[in-house]
Formats: C-alpha cells, sequence, structure tokens
C-alpha cells in the first residue's frame, strides 16, 4: 500500500489547479504551493477508513433509532393498552404523537443542522431520546406515555437529516447510495431485533416491573450508554478526522473535491434557505417523500392485520412478518446497490415500485380467502419493495443539492414530507374496513403509481437545469461538457477542458444552482 504522495513547498490554504493523470488513475491539486496527489490506493484507504468509523457510527445510531421508536408495537403484546388505562383511540394517538412531533420539528432542524457541529449534535439527540424511552417504563397513564413519546420523536426529528448530511459530508456521490442502504438497512433489522427481545425480555418474571415495562428500559438504557461513545469516537468532518493522519486529511479533501460541494460550513446563509424555497426541484422532493412515507401504512401498520384477513391466527401471523423484516434489508441494499452500479436513481426507483404496485394490484384485486393464501402472502411480500424508496430518494436528495445551508432546508423539507406521510397514513385505513381494507389498499395503489409519474418529472426538472449549466459555462467561456467524476470510481480529472474549468469552486459555499460546474444527477 503506498505511503501518500505529498509534495510540501510552502503553506496556503486555497486549493486550485486540479490535474490528473488518466494513465495512472491519480488526482493533483496545488493548496497554494502544496502540490497534492491521490491515487486509487489511498483513495480506497480513506474510503475504508472512513466506513469503519463514520458508517459504523452511522449504523449503530440508526439501528437504535429505529429500535426504540419500534418496540411500542411488540410491547403493545404485553398488556401495554391495559396497564396505561387506554381507551378509544388513544393508542393511535401515541403511534402517531413521534411524527407529530418531527413534522413540528423541521422549520428549526434546517438551522440546527448548519449551526450546531455533528460531534454535539449527535449524541445530545441520541441521549435526549435514550432518556425519553427509558422513561416510558415509569409512566402508569396515557398523559405521561405520550409525553415521553412526544419527547422521543422530537430528538429523533434531526437524525434522517443529519444521517443524509453526513453521509454527502464524507463520501463521493458514487459511493453515497450503498452506504445510505447500509443505515438506512436498519429498518429491517431493528424490526426482527424488537420481535426477538420482546420475545425474549417478556418472559423474565418479576413482582416489581411488568413486561413492557422490561423492554423499554432495556431498549432506553442501551441508548443512553450509546451517546457518550457517539461523542468519543464521531468527527465533524474530513479536515478534523482523527482516525486520519495529517496527510490523510488533505487527500480526503481531494478525494471529495469532484462532490462540487462545499466544506463544511456553520454559517447559515438564508439566501440559500429562500433559494431552496423558490426551487421546483426542492419542492417537489416534499411530494416524492410524502407519497411513500404515506404508502407504507399498508405494510407497517395495518399488514398484519390485513394477512390475519388470509386465514392465518395471529402467531401465525407474527412468523410471517420475521421473513418480511428479512426481505425489507435485502430490498434496501439491493436497491442502492443497483443505484451505485447503474448510477441512475431514477431508473432504478421506478424498477423498484413496479412490484409494489403489482403487490398491490394483486392484494386489491384478489379475494381474501384461505383458498388464495399463496398469491395473496406473495402479493404482501412484494409490497417490501417500497422500503428501498427512502433511501434511494435520500442519496438522490443530497446528491442534487449543494450549499450548507441550502442543503439543510431541502433535508428538512423532506423530513417533513417523511413525517407528513408518517402521519396522514394510517388516515387511509378504518376499523370499519375491516378485515379486507380494501378501500385503503385502493387509496395506496394511487399513491405508488403518482410516485412513478413524480419521479419521472423531477428527471425532466434535472435534464433542463443540466442543459441551463451547460448554456452557462459556454457563455462563460468554459467547456460545455464536462465529465461529473462524482460519478465515477475514478479519482482523476479526465480531460484538459475540465483540467481548467474546475478549480476552487468546489470549495466554496455556493448552492448548485450558483455553481454552473454542479451537474445534476438522474
Amino acid at each position: 500500500m503506498s505511503t501518500p504522495d505529498i509534495e510540501y513547498v510552502g503553506d496556503s490554504k486555497s486549493p486550485v489547479n486540479p490535474k490528473a493523470d488518466s494513465e495512472t488513475n491519480t488526482s493533483t491539486a496545488e493548496v497554494g504551493e502544496v502540490v497534492i496527489t491521490l491515487t486509487k490506493e489511498e483513495n480506497d484507504r480513506i474510503k475504508k477508513k472512513t466506513d469503519r468509523v463514520i458508517l459504523a457510527i452511522l449504523t449503530w445510531v440508526y439501528f437504535l433509532q429505529v429500535l426504540d421508536k419500534g418496540v411500542l408495537g411488540t410491547a403493545a403484546l404485553f398488556n401495554l393498552q391495559a396497564d396505561l388505562g387506554l381507551v378509544g383511540n388513544q393508542y393511535s394517538i401515541i403511534g402517531s404523537i413521534a411524527p407529530i412531533a418531527q413534522l413540528g420539528w423541521q422549520p428549526f432542524s434546517a438551522w440546527i443542522l448548519v449551526r450546531v457541529p455533528p460531534r454535539i449534535l449527535m449524541p445530545c439527540m441520541v441521549l435526549g431520546w435514550g432518556i425519553a424511552v427509558t422513561c416510558m417504563a415509569a409512566c402508569n397513564n396515557f398523559g405521561t406515555f405520550i409525553t415521553a413519546r412526544f419527547f422521543m420523536g422530537l430528538f429523533e426529528a434531526g437524525c434522517l437529516p443529519l444521517f443524509t448530511i453526513l453521509t454527502s459530508r464524507w463520501y463521493r456521490r458514487i459511493e453515497q447510495p450503498v452506504r445510505v442502504s447500509i443505515w438506512n438497512g436498519m429498518n429491517g433489522t431493528a424490526t426482527m431485533a424488537a420481535a426477538a427481545l420482546s420475545y425474549g425480555l417478556g418472559h423474565i418474571q418479576s413482582d416489581v416491573l411488568r413486561p413492557w415495562q422490561i423492554i423499554f428500559l432495556f431498549v432506553g438504557l442501551g441508548t443512553v450508554v450509546t451517546a457518550p461513545f457517539v461523542y468519543w469516537k464521531l468527527d465533524n468532518d474530513i479536515t478534523t478526522a482523527r482516525f486520519l493522519t495529517e496527510h490523510e486529511r488533505q487527500l480526503g479533501v481531494e478525494r471529495l473535491r469532484a462532490n462540487q460541494m462545499a466544506p463544511t460550513s456553520y454559517d447559515f446563509k438564508w439566501s440559500q434557505a429562500i433559494e431552496a424555497f423558490m426551487e421546483p426541484k426542492s419542492l417537489l422532493w416534499i411530494a416524492l417523500a410524502l407519497l411513500p412515507n404515506m404508502g407504507s401504512a399498508l405494510p407497517s401498520l395495518f399488514g398484519p392485520l390485513i394477512v390475519t384477513g388470509f386465514g392465518f391466527d395471529k402467531y401465525e401471523t407474527s412468523l410471517l412478518n420475521i421473513p418480511y423484516g428479512a426481505l425489507t434489508t435485502i430490498v434496501i441494499i439491493a436497491g442502492c446497490w443497483c443505484s451505485y452500479k447503474v448510477k441512475l436513481k431514477s431508473a432504478v426507483l421506478v424498477a423498484f415500485m413496479i412490484p409494489v404496485v403489482v403487490g398491490t394490484a394483486m392484494l386489491y384485486a384478489i379475494d381474501h380467502s384461505p383458498a388464495n393464501q399463496g398469491p395473496l402472502l406473495l402479493a404482501y411480500y412484494l409490497t417490501t419493495f417500497l422500503y428501498a424508496a427512502n433511501p434511494i430518494l435520500l442519496s438522490w436528495v443530497v446528491g442534487n443539492t449543494a450549499g450548507a445551508a441550502k442543503t439543510s432546508t431541502v433535508v428538512a423539507l423532506y423530513q417533513i414530507g417523511t413525517s407528513a406521510g408518517a402521519m396522514s397514513g394510517s388516515y387511509l385505513f378504518s376499523s370499519d374496513q375491516a378485515p379486507n381494507y380494501l378501500q385503503g389498499i385502493r387509496s395506496v395503489l394511487g399513491l405508488f403509481i403518482a410516485l412513478i409519474g413524480g419521479v419521472g418529472i423531477q428527471t425532466g426538472i434535472l435534464f433542463m437545469m443540466n442543459r441551463h449549466h451547460k448554456k452557462q459555462r459556454i457563455s462563460n467561456g468554459k467547456a460545455g461538457d464536462i465529465k461529473d467524476m462524482s460519478m465515477t470510481a475514478e479519482v482523476g480529472v479526465q480531460g484538459k477542458a475540465q483540467e481548467q474549468t474546475i478549480g476552487e469552486v468546489p470549495f466554496k459555499d455556493v448552492t448548485d444552482w450558483q455553481n454552473d460546474e454542479f451537474v445534476y444527477i438522474y
């Protein structure tokens, strides 16, 4: 393994004049009078080190976030509703209070994501929702429990936006889908873990604590002790990474140059936030987040109830949802791997939505009776392909957004769509539709078809924005066609025309619209 090839001839901090050698696959940049040469071996070494620290933290913390939120459903099997004295729709309100808290917090989230360093923000979030989950074990009525659940949702509100931004901050655009799939894939893993933990902890005999209290206490304390570990290991960005040497940090900056995104900035520029609200593609992300998360009420909230309508009892239904969680993890990883290989997120997203549309249509068209258990169960499992939507969309969002304040604003807008969808999806179904829930299934089918249409519209918008940037480059005396190096495995900037154009722009806090060298990805 080669050592960093850096030639020191002076002191400066302004990256200029990147060069590349297409034969050796290296990238050379002058940092003032300091010449930095990045080879493929060095690029791979830095990426692996980043995976071992940053990706490991993201994966574990996201697992805890999904687990802490998801154990409510499994804990409810152990008389939680009776012990808390819940009546009417109080349990449903408890289930929806977390996304309500997340939705209300998003206007503040965009500002906090820029102003507060991740090394401070993430452990504070983890500690906050860990304490809230732990406190659920001490609740004895609807009021105290929903209060704890509200604060859990409040502290979790910044989790998805922060993780998305950190992925874009530490990885090249071509690498982001796979990394998003790994930490987002914890949705399925945590679902299985919640079932297994509840089954095991539910058998503990105690004269002091009820089984559901033991479950919340266990997962809550596990999250609390994670907070100081996150503070110890997490770094804010590549320039301050303690797990890299000084030479590797400089190489890491060069490695991320092709993203055409600024280094870490803690200055919230309101002009960038305004630009996000004025831009059609940014606003369309809200709809693209809303549709799949609203439709997810079918498998996540009402899936088990629908499966019992196939003729299975509650124990069989519980067992059938274990492979559903495993399939969810496989689908998420497969979707992002395909996005990485094909490099067309829109096409991959549509391809993964087709099985969802087919499965939902089968659930609506086939008679729900024991005689059709096989086809109905197949249709139900086809809906797992829905879970590929969020990670692909997330990597698509951050890959097409630049500027610190604009990125945090757009990701917050995406979270608004996600929370609104999670909050409102359950209202498509009602108890009078049981056991088939055909009206809700029909509504969800319309949402999935609309999502495919929305992806097509967004692709057209991005195509037009790329044409606009091409015209800008030509009018500015640059080459019209440039190669998007962030979507290749190469570390060099290929071609003389591009060699002359890419310089200091990637290191300035400018938006994707302001930077005519920014290439939008489809």
